[in-house]
């Protein structure tokens, strides 16, 4: 496993750890004073200070990107459906313009909430299906782009609003039925706050191997947790062992950033540049 201990190299910053700090070109020169090498940005910061600004800053600054935040949100009723096709097209056009490695997948829970406007639905098995057939549709096109999509498992509290896909498994299923050739095509995004649970989870790595593996992501699970969606925790500050985890991924071959993504009103109200300084801290003691 690789030593962090050092420096901070492999660390990413996943943008939405400060979204209410500044906008995307703030946040890039943030990244650029701290020595952070990398970002994945979420698509409305892109949108906010337009794709053709946010591209430039990205390259004048000489950041990577670990990915792109996000695609998905597959679920919809049958006068939603297009939209939501012709969305992730954009998403992977905005990917592409910007030198993300991979499009993260979120892939949607019930319609309703997946796509506002929806007729209400609770059949997650349909939904499960629409979410197959969604990415299968995206699939052909991020091909034409050659950009992988990483399907995203999300903690199964996130089920009904966010993601039907809610671990390791289901999404290498996914992937296996969408990609039996093993092309790189597609793999999973792996985030520690939605997977640590997973009694599976180990063998499920092992199962994904370097091809799968496209993206890492870490935070911290609180106890108690305050609020599902935005109370995160810094690492170090919850009960997920991060190494562990990071060393199974790491024995499959992955060698990519350890991206850093908490979504927390806490870490939120505090200034960026602290918010950036125990990243970079807890990256070198705890991931």
């Amino acid at each position: 496993m690789r030593d962090f201990s050092n420096d901070h190299r492999w660390l990413s910053l996943n943008t939405a750890t400060v979204r209410k700090q500044g906008d995307l070109i703030e946040i890039i020169e943030a990244c650029v004073r701290h020595g952070i090498r990398a970002i994945d940005p979420w698509r409305d910061q892109v949108a906010g200070v337009g794709l053709d600004r946010a591209v430039r800053a990205v390259k004048d600054a000489g950041l990577d990107l670990s990915g792109y935040c996000r695609g998905g949100m597959f679920t919809a009723d049958t006068a939603h459906r297009i939209e939501a096709r012709d969305d992730n097209r954009r998403a992977v056009d905005e990917a592409k313009a910007l030198g993300a490695p991979c499009i993260v997948l979120v892939v949607g829970g019930l319609p309703q909430y997946s796509r506002p406007g929806s007729a209400a639905s609770k059949d997650i098995a349909a939904a499960r299906s629409q979410v197959h057939d969604g990415i299968a549709e995206m699939l052909e096109y991020a091909k034409q782009a050659k950009l992988p999509l990483a399907i995203e498992p999300l903690h199964p509290a996130y089920a009904a609003d966010r993601a039907c896909v809610n671990t390791t498994r289901h999404a290498l299923d996914i992937c296996d039925a969408l990609d039996p050739e093993r092309t790189g095509a597609i793999g999973v995004a792996l985030d520690v706050y939605h997977i640590w649970w997973d009694p599976e989870l180990k063998a499920q790595i092992a199962r994904a191997a370097a091809d799968r593996l496209l993206a890492f992501h870490v935070c911290d699970w609180l106890v108690p947790t305050r609020d599902i969606l935005n109370d995160r925790g810094m690492m170090g500050d919850g009960v997920i062992d991060i190494r562990s985890v990071r060393a199974a991924v790491e024995a499959q071959g992955f060698a990519g950033y350890s991206e850093i993504e908490i979504f927390s009103n806490d870490w939120w109200d505090r200034p960026m540049d602290a918010v950036l300084t125990a990243c970079i801290e807890r990256h070198r003691s705890v991931v």
